[in-house]
């Protein structure tokens, strides 16, 4: 019984480490924080602007220079967004619930429309946070294209 304890109590320490060291080895690889110093300049980012594309990519992170016009209702199993519009203006729908849905890729599903919602005009200088899981949809964009970075953060 003694030998059992003295073995239990050596135990302790060796699990503890462990799961110190699997902790540290989770958050070094950086979930939704960037994983190194990236700097873009303006003219990639222009560049990637015109015709939208990812400018920052790290695991869990990334960052999109976007212009869009009008398209489908979008929902996200796993990224966080925040919107940060820089030209044009839209009419964006938040939340509801979506209209024939359809998986289009494992972690994703988009549809023609959404019931309800909160409805918000968008334009240069706004900025909109929207969880995952929440449908969001541009409705309507009046100036033919709005831009924005999309500030895309993973969650578990």
């Amino acid at each position: 019984m003694r030998i059992l304890r003295t073995r239990a109590a050596l135990l302790v320490p060796v699990v503890l480490t462990a799961a110190v060291l699997c902790t540290v080895a989770v958050v070094a690889l950086g979930r939704g924080v960037p994983a190194a110093v990236h700097y873009i300049g303006h003219d990639k980012v222009t560049e990637v602007m015109s015709k939208g594309g990812a400018i920052v990519s790290d695991p869990g992170l990334i960052v999109l220079a976007q212009r869009r016009q009008a398209g489908p209702v979008e929902y996200h199993d796993q990224n966080n967004h925040v919107f940060i519009f820089v030209d044009g203006e839209a009419t964006l729908v938040v939340g509801g619930t979506m209209v024939d849905a359809k998986r289009t890729a494992p972690n994703q599903m988009r549809a023609p429309s959404v019931q309800g919602g909160t409805t918000y005009h968008v334009s240069k200088g706004d900025v909109i946070t929207i969880p995952a899981k929440t449908p969001h949809w541009f409705k309507e964009v009046p100036t033919k294209t709005v831009a924005y970075y999309a500030v895309n953060i993973e969650s578990e």
